[in-house]
């Protein structure tokens, strides 16, 4: 019986081990010092301060939306971070922008995915530059029961083989699944500050969660 009981070890190894990996631990996407790993306007609009990626002005209006993005895709993935947006000029609205990519016209602009943010617009699903409406939202009434307004906010996106999940300070807003196959499930993770309005955005403890692809 020894042989079978040292077998089994190796057996339930085999068995159950083998599926670890198959989902990363979460890595932080910002150093809290510095854009590397990010591409965007960093001349006007974004920039580190305090540990925070912060775009945008409360001093002079936002002529555009300008998206601050991952040098890198990603595919599916479980997203986390902390947002705040202020502001009380003008259209107040930022977002987190995945499976996206950058627009060439213009080129500020980004196609994809969007986890909006704002009064109004908060955990909802945009389709950003490409069907440009709303795919799915949440009862904005009771959303703003849930957030911390001008303050500090947990968002996370969890985007896996066609669904996608959003949740801010631990509360589902939508489970989203996309019917259209033609619709790209990777691609670039971005933060935006939209433009039209005197707001600044703010963003840390940017941590992703990378997760098995289907096959």
């Amino acid at each position: 019986m020894k042989p079978i009981l040292v077998a089994l070890p190796l057996i339930l190894f085999l068995l159950f081990g083998c599926g670890e990996g198959q989902v990363d631990s979460p890595v932080s996407l910002f150093d809290g010092k510095s854009l590397s790993g990010w591409q965007g306007d960093t001349l006007s609009t974004w920039r580190v301060e305090d540990g925070m990626i912060v775009g945008g002005s409360l001093e002079e209006t936002v002529p555009n939306n300008e998206f601050l993005v991952t040098d890198r895709s990603y595919e599916n993935f479980i997203l986390t971070l902390k947002i705040k947006l202020t502001g009380d000029e003008g259209f107040i609205n930022s977002g987190v922008q995945f499976h996206s990519k950058r627009l060439t016209n213009p080129a500020y602009e980004m196609e994809g995915y969007q986890a909006d943010w704002g009064v109004g617009y908060s955990g909802s699903l945009y389709d950003e530059s490409r069907r440009n409406l709303t795919l799915i939202a949440p009862d904005s009434t009771q959303v703003m029961k849930w957030i911390n307004s001008d303050d500090w906010n947990d968002y996370k996106v969890h985007a896996e083989n066609g669904r996608i999940q959003l949740f801010i300070n631990g509360h589902q807003m939508v489970d989203y699944t996309e019917k259209d196959k033609s619709i790209p499930q990777s691609g670039l993770i971005g933060v935006q500050i939209h433009g039209g309005g005197k707001a600044q955005v703010a963003f840390k403890d940017i941590f992703i969660e990378e997760l098995s692809v289907k096959e």
